[in-house]
């Protein structure tokens, strides 16, 4: 038993560690879309132009995150968990190093943006497939009545590599001056990655493939195509997964994002300022997020989840009129309190989204409901904010905009049971009072 609980704790750090070096790649990119991308690979094009078009290359990588989620969960839940995380792992690492050295549109010209959107997509192929098996071996090697803190340490790799991607890009861009930063300062934070999945793939080689699917394996119930079995025996709960997905991504864009654009370029502060309210906040997440996961074990997924929601939908509308003040420390509150509303929703989040399926199918039904709602939410959130403040010249809108996405997370709710005590294999049949985790 000892060694089964080092196990899952090995697992669970591997899984944390892992995802913090996959999000702080794919995070630089969308810090970098902000500050740097418009002006060195599309400089032919005005400035608000050029931030939208480099917006819309950031949005590359969320098209290319079911692609992976499908590709990787067919082999996830075909080979195994363990070598398709390491895998990602390396398709995500060497795409963010090539960025790093990318010449800009000055040097090779119309080669530049083609090659950036490539490896983008690339990003976005290796963090789709990231996801599902990082959470999936956290929940399957652990105590039933813990999957929500168990599911919850992957998802603290968000706002860990938010954090680590806007400290180290926030450095640079505060110590060098402008045509340093845009010249070779902002490849450094990309170059970096290359050292970090060095780190990432030793942990990851030294954990142990999830007993659930070994039990599958073991009793050849393995799905031979995974992907469309997802699609015929759990459509309901595929639906509800993206539904519940896509207001949470909607949201956490707009106040991790969108914040660094509009503090910048619309109200025309340093570009420091929202990204150090995006560190404070990212910081205060780190310790919500599991809290939340702890906290949707005892009362369930669902009630946790949606009073996310509700509180996100809410503080929107406050949300920009503090950032409008142009007050340094109000401007930080703003943040702080919606990325802890976004906590309320991301920590039961993977238990809620991987406990719908099955285990012979989980590594696809989940995959795929995170990434499908990750292209309908967080690719195109930024790209919508920018051109709803442009059309209607007011933060209202992108607020109504959050809300009725948040309505669509609370849809998805109302559609799947509380998952809380379904029975991990079978996604289905409640499990009896104090078992362990189901096996098969």
């Amino acid at each position: 038993m000892a060694g089964s609980h080092r196990q899952a704790r090995r697992v669970i750090t591997a899984g944390l560690i892992g995802t913090s070096l996959e999000w702080y790649d794919f995070f630089l990119y969308g810090t970098a879309a902000t500050l740097v991308f418009g002006k060195l690979f599309f400089p032919t094009f005005e400035p608000l132009t050029a931030t939208l078009i480099a917006f819309t290359t950031y949005a590359v990588g969320f098209v290319a995150r079911p692609v992976g989620g499908i590709v990787f969960g067919h082999f996830g839940d075909r080979i195994g968990r363990k070598n398709v995380l390491v895998v990602t792992l390396l398709i995500m690492g060497v795409s963010t190093v090539l960025i790093g050295l990318l010449p800009g549109y000055g040097t090779i010209g119309v080669a530049a943006p083609l090659l950036l959107v490539t490896l983008r997509f690339l990003q976005g192929l290796g963090l789709g497939g990231e996801w599902g098996g990082a959470v999936l071996m956290s929940i399957e090697h652990g105590d039933r009545s813990r999957r929500g803190l168990n599911a919850s340490w992957p998802q603290v790799g968000v706002p860990a590599g938010n954090l680590l991607a806007a400290a180290v890009l926030g450095a640079m861009a505060a110590t060098l001056p402008e045509e340093a930063f845009l010249s070779w300062g902002w490849r450094v934070p990309f170059l970096l990655s290359g050292l970090l999945v060095v780190v990432g793939l030793w942990i990851r080689l030294r954990i142990a493939e999830s007993p659930l699917f070994a039990e599958v394996e073991r009793h050849n119930r393995k799905a031979r195509m995974p992907v469309l079995d997802v699609i015929r025996s759990h459509p309901r709960a595929l639906l509800s997964a993206i539904f519940a997905r896509i207001g949470v991504d909607v949201a956490f864009y707009t106040f991790a994002l969108f914040i660094v654009q509009y503090v910048s370029g619309t109200l025309g502060l340093d570009r420091t300022v929202g990204l150090n309210a995006v560190l404070i906040g990212s910081a205060v997440q780190l310790g919500l997020i599991p809290l939340f996961g702890a906290l949707s074990d005892r009362l369930g997924r669902r009630p946790v989840y949606l009073a996310g929601a509700v509180a996100a939908g809410i503080w929107v509308f406050a949300f920009f009129p503090l950032l409008d003040t142009r007050s340094t420390p109000l401007i930080v509150l703003a943040a702080v309190i919606a990325l802890a509303a976004h906590a309320a929703m991301y920590g039961p989040q993977a238990a809620f989204i991987a406990e719908l399926f099955s285990t012979r199918l989980r590594y696809s039904g989940a995959s795929m409901g995170y990434q499908i709602a990750g292209v309908l939410g967080g690719a195109l959130a930024p790209i919508i904010s920018l051109a709803l403040l442009e059309a209607f010249g007011t933060s209202v809108a992108i607020s109504l905009y959050v809300v009725a996405a948040l309505l669509l997370t609370a849809a998805g709710l109302a559609l799947a049971p509380e998952t809380r005590d379904l029975d991990l294999d079978t996604g289905l049949a409640p499990a009896p009072p104090g078992a362990k985790a189901a096996t098969g």
